[in-house]
């Protein structure tokens, strides 16, 4: 294997940071990487935010469910699905944008994802640690509100970013078989193999917790899967100007 897939394979999140700030200098290439990112169409939909206000740090550190590394970290960014600045192109150029179809919304959010991504993979090859926080999504309306956002854009998730002050181990992902499938779709085998995966998983668990977490991948799935995943997203996502058609 070469530097680029052993840097790949090694991602941890990170949660707690060093003192050492970010220099905006490496932070702009980290971005400017997020932007090299592929772009459904050259939609190019994703929009950073880099929250420096304290008092916002705190807001959406308690917003996202008390996550005291989003006010901690050194570098706080807010990924957006944005697509005002084409409402904004369209008018430019004297036109009517057909706004509101999910293949829009969806397009949109890809593009912040692999957007992010970039970001992260070029962060963690300068020794920077990131975690991904989805939390944002608890208050979304409130998160909105406080950065600003216009219609037809969306916080898709933050991101903290700094020097790690730690070094956990690299969580086990699921077994090559069950993700990668050969010509079709199939999951005959996949539940004896999550099974065997589910111990590898517990002993993470336990290793990482000093035995304070007994749980397999399986259990925690099926726990999660049973409670509401954010049911408010919906209605705020049309009401932001997404999934009307």
């Amino acid at each position: 294997m070469n530097q680029v897939i052993d840097l790949l394979q090694a991602h941890r999140s990170i949660r707690k940071f060093t003192e050492t700030p970010v220099q905006q200098e490496l932070l702009n290439t980290c971005i400017a990487a997020g932007q090299s990112a592929a772009t459904s169409s050259f939609i190019q939909a994703c929009t950073v935010i880099q929250v420096n206000d304290s008092n916002n740090r705190n807001a959406l550190s308690e917003w996202a469910g008390n996550q005291q590394y989003v006010k901690a970290a050194p570098v706080f960014l807010v990924f957006c699905a944005d697509m005002n600045r084409h409402k904004l192109s369209c008018e430019m150029h004297q036109a009517e944008m057909l706004s509101g179809f999910t293949e829009q919304f969806i397009t949109a959010t890809v593009d912040c994802a692999l957007f992010a991504q970039n970001v992260a993979i070029a962060a963690e090859s300068e020794g920077l640690g990131v975690v991904y926080i989805g939390g944002i999504r608890n208050k979304i309306d409130l998160v909105s509100q406080a950065l600003e956002l216009p219609d037809l854009t969306y916080p898709v998730f933050g991101m903290c970013i700094g020097y790690p002050d730690q070094d956990p181990e690299v969580k086990p992902r699921l077994p090559l078989e069950v993700v990668l499938k050969q010509d079709k779709y199939s999951d005959k085998n996949d539940a004896d193999i999550i099974a065997e995966y589910d111990k590898t998983i517990k002993a993470y668990y336990q290793s990482r917790t000093g035995g304070q977490k007994d749980m397999t991948w399986s259990e925690q799935i099926s726990g999660m899967l049973q409670k509401e995943a954010r049911p408010h997203m919906l209605s705020f996502l049309k009401s932001r100007g997404f999934l009307h058609k």
